[in-house]
């Protein structure tokens, strides 16, 4: 274990900021989680030397004091470790299973439940339409993990659209004149789309979906947060395939 040197840190610092290819993780289960699904780390920094899950790394590790470990965590209460690792984006691909399309969503705690959810139902793609960055260290806590067992694809509305089409794709979007999702039935594969948490999905999404749904809720009650009703829906899609 080294010690870590001032110019490195201030290095680190400055891409922390400027660098969207760069992951910062500062929690000991979500860096076992992104090492187990084949992340490469740059760098692990420790408070504690006998901390020894990162022996057998082949990365730089260093032992610093607490307040370099705060400098490089955004958490309120980091645990005594950053892991860096190169963040690779996953290639534009069709979907082979259900998937969750987030349009313009800019809560990275909304978007993580979500794509943990969308783990928990199966959905394998996530497709993140002009949102938080996939590198955002709220949104990678947030998912606990499981970002890193998903499919995770960063491209413009404009874009997917232009995919969507080509592909042929199944789009489902939530709206109060839709059908009832618990009478809904589905039997071939479908994409969810949740919308910008103010706006909404925009028209240019909606007009290529092929149903639309509606959460029943108490009189007096208009809507529910993306991520709550993003979950109800997908459990209600996946809840064939689940046991």
């Amino acid at each position: 274990m080294q010690r870590a040197e001032n110019n490195l840190i201030k290095k680190l610092k400055l891409a922390k900021r400027e660098d969207h290819s760069l992951l910062f993780l500062d929690n000991f289960k979500i860096i076992k989680d992104a090492l187990n699904g084949g992340l490469e780390a740059k760098y692990i920094f420790l408070t504690n030397e006998e901390d020894n899950i990162f022996d057998d790394m082949d990365c730089p590790i260093y032992k610093v004091d607490k307040s370099v470990i705060e400098q490089l965590s955004d958490s309120k209460t980091p645990q005594g470790v950053v892991c860096i690792a190169e963040y690779t984006p996953h290639i534009v691909e069709k979907p082979k299973t259900n998937f969750l399309v987030l349009d313009r969503l800019q809560d990275p705690g909304n978007v993580g439940t979500l794509i943990r959810t969308a783990c928990a139902c199966g959905f394998e793609y996530v497709y993140l339409l002009d949102s938080v960055k996939p590198t955002n260290s709220k949104l990678i806590r947030s998912t606990v993990g499981t970002i890193f067992n998903e499919k995770v694809i960063s491209l413009s509305v404009d874009d997917f659209i232009k995919k969507a089409q080509e592909w042929d794709l199944n789009l489902l979007v939530a709206d109060m004149d839709g059908e009832n999702i618990f009478e809904f039935n589905c039997a071939e594969q479908i994409g969810l789309i949740v919308g910008n948490e103010g706006q909404g999905v925009c028209d240019e999404l909606i007009k290529i979906c092929s149903h639309k749904v509606r959460i029943p809720m108490k009189e007096g009650v208009e809507s529910l947060n993306a991520g709550i009703s993003g979950g109800i829906i997908m459990y209600q899609l996946a809840k064939n395939n689940l046991s």
